[in-house]
């Protein structure tokens, strides 16, 4: 699968080459930087494209067909950042985050989230992601794989994520070489190793915790229900 952030129907046209090779896709083409692209090469059933807490910036939802006849739920996901001129709190990123989270804590399915999360991986409500869900984090011992700046060196974080559940393990991830965009590509290999995988153990949340989550989900009215469940 490849998956496009901020891609546009300028970027729709180009990205037209690829569908011989990738030709299942759901395509989301904007021009205010949350436009989203999703070409793969098994296929995708379920689709959805839904703007789960602010009205200009997509999700897409859909459910993944593997050659074994498996299904997967797969979330990709780019919430807006907090920013001085646009969006000065997370309060909207966030609760998108933990709106998937406790969506997927609830099903038994393969599970992978993915995308510019506009948050490192060791913020706390990246862990807060990871403990509500259940998810799994692959890069954990082996690096944080920084995705973003392309242009400052002693400067880049890890925005680029994907976490899945423990119905898979990990083959490879590595971060790939500059295309020329301010984040570098980042590429993850996974085996589906259902049953066994279920054996490797995440991070859990605490009784606070997920009061915490509820708070932030109820203070932008949304709710684990609004996210689509492809696969279930």
């Amino acid at each position: 699968m490849l998956v496009t952030l901020e891609s546009d129907q300028w970027w729709e046209e180009q990205l037209k080459v690829i569908e011989t090779e990738l030709p299942y896709s759901v395509k989301c083409p904007l021009n205010n930087l949350y436009g989203m692209h999703v070409y793969s090469k098994l296929p995708l059933g379920e689709q959805e494209i839904c703007y789960l807490v602010e009205q200009d910036v997509p999700s897409i939802h859909v459910s993944l067909t593997l050659r074994t006849g498996d299904k997967v739920r797969v979330h990709f996901l780019h919430p807006a950042p907090p920013s001085p001129t646009e969006n000065p709190e997370s309060a909207q990123r966030d609760a998108e985050l933990v709106i998937v989270a406790r969506s997927v804590a609830q099903s038994d399915q393969p599970v992978i989230v993915t995308g510019d999360l506009n948050d490192v991986a060791w913020s706390t409500t990246t862990r807060l992601l990871r403990k509500i869900s259940g998810l799994l984090d692959p890069r954990v011992g082996r690096g944080a794989l920084n995705t973003f700046y392309v242009d400052y060196p002693f400067a880049r974080w890890p925005l680029d994520h994907l976490f899945h559940s423990s119905h898979f393990t990990l083959r490879d991830i590595q971060r790939l070489p500059s295309i020329d965009s301010d984040h570098f590509p980042l590429l993850t290999r996974l085996s589906f190793t259902a049953p066994s995988g279920g054996k490797q153990q995440g991070i859990t949340a605490e009784a606070a915790e997920h009061q915490w989550s509820k708070e932030i989900t109820e203070a932008q009215k949304v709710s684990q229900n609004d996210v689509p469940t492809p696969a279930e």
